[in-house]
């Protein structure tokens, strides 16, 4: 893999900061090609060659906060991090996943959306493992797989938005079917 040229690096990162400050201050809806283009300096043709389109865009807005987000759960303090027992550690992702998602809704719901399988690329299957390996230790490993997937399930980005969950609401229910689990 090649090194970014150090201009190309500074436009990526003006791209993203004016995309970032466009969806903070107009919404998702105000996230153009066009308007990211106009008001970072660019031009439109190297906005699509870089990110493709909008939710390639949108992916790279969410990449810096889920690598924090990652790295927290892999090498992080307990609970979420290392250390902590199974159970304390899969409540503390779930509650730190809600807690992401309901961050970054809006983001999330371009994303996963943009295509019919595109909520399950590189992040969700970081998640799966994880959960999968700390189900295994609670539960007998050949259920992990789809226990995993039935607790990623209710933080899906469209149908948190559909619902209108709240961060409670989420966590509680989360927080019950972990208890189901036993």
């Amino acid at each position: 893999m090649t090194a970014e040229r150090a201009d190309a690096a500074r436009n990526r990162a003006k791209i993203l900061a004016t995309a970032a400050e466009i969806v903070a201050t107009q919404g998702i809806d105000g996230l153009t090609m066009a308007e990211v283009a106009a008001a970072s300096g660019v031009g439109v043709g190297t906005l699509y060659r870089r990110f493709g389109d909008r939710s390639g865009l949108a992916h790279a807005l969410i990449d810096a906060r889920e690598r924090e987000f990652q790295q927290a759960f892999l090498t992080g303090p307990p609970p979420l991090g290392p250390g902590a027992e199974p159970a304390e550690r899969l409540r503390a992702f779930l509650h730190a996943l809600a807690d992401r998602t309901l961050a970054q809704l809006d983001l999330l719901l371009m994303a996963e959306t943009a295509a019919p399988f595109a909520r399950f690329g590189g992040a969700y299957e970081a998640y799966h493992q994880h959960l999968s390996l700390l189900l295994g230790h609670l539960r007998p490993p050949a259920e992990a797989p789809f226990l995993a997937d039935a607790l990623l399930a209710p933080l899906a980005a469209n149908l948190v938005a559909h619902r209108g969950y709240s961060a409670d609401t989420l966590k509680s229910g989360l927080d019950r079917l972990l208890l189901s689990l036993g």
